[in-house]
């Protein structure tokens, strides 16, 4: 089976938000052996599922260049990805550790690190483009884990849903209009975890369900 064309990814010096492109330069100054550019998507493009997160974190993702990597947040994901058969390999926190995304793809609503770790309306809508595409060209796509309200809320965006008709809501899954789902987790970020607000068994219950509803493909 040939895989489908990737989705674009924004340009390395990507414009379309001045303020994180400001503070992309500023890490490249501060921080000139990160990655410090927009980060790709992770994964094939003909898996079942896309994780949507928010951004990628200072010393995550934006050092690393691949998603959910360097940071707390990838060893719960990654941990759970593999748990439920969606990924192989062991995670190290490194680009070239070898782990291997085999029936997911992860992709961010924003692709470029925002300061505090706190993108604003404007460049979630910028980004919303990319996050279309990354939808658009999984034609094998069942479902989508949304880590997140800010996530949750970008993917119905840009599938042209509207926010009122699929309030989030941690571990609801919600059926699309194409037939596909939208399932929704508290983002597994160190804050949530050591709130309580997210427990590993919180998280993993949410990937046991969507795990079980591909599991036939």
């Amino acid at each position: 089976m040939i895989e489908p064309q990737a989705p674009r990814q924004p340009d390395l010096d990507c414009p379309l938000c001045p303020r994180l492109a400001a503070f992309r330069a500023a890490n490249r100054t501060a921080f000139p052996d990160f990655h410090n550019a927009p980060v790709a998507s992770f994964g094939p493009t003909d898996a079942p599922l896309l994780v949507v997160g928010l951004a990628p974190g200072l010393r995550g993702a934006n050092r690393t260049g691949r998603p959910f990597t360097g940071d707390f947040a990838g060893d719960l994901l990654y941990g759970t990805l593999t748990k439920y058969g969606l990924a192989t390999g062991v995670f190290d926190a490194r680009p070239d550790d070898g782990l291997t995304l085999t029936r997911c793809r992860i992709t961010n609503a924003v692709r470029c690190v925002p300061p505090e770790n706190k993108p604003v309306a404007a460049e979630v809508t910028a980004c919303r483009g990319f996050l279309a595409g990354e939808l658009a060209a999984m034609v094998a796509l069942e479902g989508v884990v949304a880590l997140g309200g800010i996530a949750h809320k970008a993917v119905l965006a840009a599938l042209g849903l509207k926010q009122s008709v699929l309030p989030f809501a941690h571990g609801a899954i919600h059926a699309l209009p194409d037939g596909r789902f939208l399932a929704d987790s508290y983002h597994c970020s160190r804050y949530n975890t050591n709130t309580g607000r997210l427990t590993p068994a919180m998280f993993e219950a949410v990937f046991a369900e969507v795990s079980r509803r591909i599991a036939t493909t």
